[in-house]
């Protein structure tokens, strides 16, 4: 009997038609948890395919509309997380953010999207249950966790591997079609050794996950981001603050200086948007790419920009120079801020693993897409919005240098990039940084 069978006033449904309802009702439970019975009498939920969400797109588009999407980001309070979840839910995906810190620390997410559109949910990295919860309806997964410190209850190889593997198998297993990792630039599982023995540990765990990833989800795509730079970075903000520079002698030492390192830092927000492209492109599947700024620079010549915008300079007393190594000073500091940040989980403006991966390693480029290849052609530059954000969080800021007060700083001179040489012929035209020569690492 059709359930839309309209009863006379005054009458209810039979309660042999209730029972049948109700007896099919079971039967259909247990279909479904022989369906995801797995080894050894575990019941598992069975995949849930939401790629066909699609069908169901409506509005003329934007943060009230419904683009198809549905897309989990873990790691969503990070540096990059708030834009990131900005880009996406501007296009009209529906985002599902999992958190595990206060939700003080979530309320601009809230309103980046139309009520409705922004869903919080608690997790816990190491709890497969909480997982499975948010990525169950998801078709889009991006993993932003990752971590360059050591804490009480994660160690590198927690976060970056064991992490990486768990979101990237739990995604397969709940049918999400596409995954997308994080990593970092320069990762291997074979790091030179500078000033930490065995080599920087944040870019070997980096190295593994990737592998993790890929075993786990062979069609996963991979960014490998160089040192990125923004409002409240790791990078500008280091050189800047009181913690590095000596006192009354404002010096920053240095692994030699900076004159033998080269770096290409990227702007955050291109990295943003090279994810959102990413994401727009499904041609992207299973590549990996390496986000990279549109020069190399050597990394004397970025402090000493960075120094000279933060107006840091001999005019007004105040000159901050480099210094080859490291001193007991900075060494003492390192060594506080590492252990401090060890026990409140929170990452320091530097510590030995920053100077090992970011002040004693080469941006080298292996021959991946890049930026450029997603047609991205116009990326920010260093010397503009860098030095802008060096002069706004610098000192003195009541001398304004454009003005006439000071002279502009010479801007850093930019280097050729290094190539990694995949065989004994290079083709530059189809390398980054065409007709210049490779160098060689």
């Amino acid at each position: 009997m059709s359930l839309l069978r309209v009863l006379p006033a005054g009458r209810s449904a039979p309660l042999v038609q209730v029972a049948s309802l109700h007896q099919s009702s079971k039967q259909c439970e247990q279909a479904s948890q022989q369906q995801g019975q797995g080894i050894g009498g575990v019941t598992l939920p069975g995949p849930v395919r939401s790629g066909t969400s699609s069908a169901y797109r409506k509005g003329t588009g934007g943060r009230s509309s419904f683009s198809g999407n549905v897309i989990t980001v873990f790691g969503n309070s990070g540096r990059i997380g708030l834009p990131v979840v900005n880009r996406l839910a501007k296009e009209g995906a529906q985002m599902i953010i999992p958190y595990r810190c206060d939700g003080y620390w979530l309320k601009e997410h809230k309103v980046v999207g139309d009520l409705g559109q922004i869903l919080f949910f608690p997790f816990h990295l190491k709890d497969e249950a909480s997982i499975r919860k948010v990525v169950k309806y998801s078709n889009i997964v991006i993993n932003l966790i990752g971590t360059g410190i050591n804490t009480k209850h994660f160690s590198f190889h927690d976060t970056n591997v064991d992490g990486a593997r768990r979101l990237a198998r739990i995604s397969r297993e709940m049918g999400v079609e596409r995954f997308i990792h994080f990593s970092a630039l320069n990762a291997t599982t074979d790091p030179e050794p500078v000033l930490i023995p065995g080599g920087s540990q944040f870019l070997r765990t980096k190295a593994l996950g990737e592998i993790a990833v890929r075993e786990e989800f062979p069609d996963a795509t991979i960014i490998r981001p160089a040192q990125m730079f923004g409002e409240q970075d790791r990078f500008i903000m280091t050189y800047i603050s009181n913690s590095r520079k000596i006192p009354f002698y404002n010096t920053v030492h240095m692994y030699r200086g900076g004159e033998e390192t080269y770096k290409m830092p990227v702007f955050n927000n291109d990295v943003v948007i090279g994810l959102q492209k990413i994401v727009q492109d499904p041609s992207t599947v299973g590549q990996t790419y390496e986000f990279v700024g549109p020069h190399c620079y050597q990394l004397s010549e970025l402090v000493d920009y960075i120094l000279r915008k933060a107006l840091l300079v001999k005019e007004l007393h105040q000159e901050a120079k480099r210094r080859h190594g490291y001193n007991p000073y900075t060494t003492m500091m390192t060594n506080l801020l590492e252990f401090v940040g060890r026990f409140r989980r929170h990452t320091p403006y530097f510590d030995w693993e920053y100077f090992e991966t970011v002040e004693c390693t080469n941006d080298v480029l292996t021959g991946a897409p890049t930026l450029k290849d997603l047609g991205m052609r116009k990326l920010t530059e260093f010397e503009h919005v860098g030095g802008e954000i060096a002069r706004v969080y610098g000192y003195y800021k009541w001398i304004q240098d454009n003005y006439g007060d000071l002279k502009p700083p010479p801007l850093p001179i930019r280097s050729p990039p290094i190539i990694r040489k995949r065989s004994a012929r290079v083709n530059a035209q189809s390398s980054f940084g065409a007709n210049v020569a490779a160098n060689v690492s």
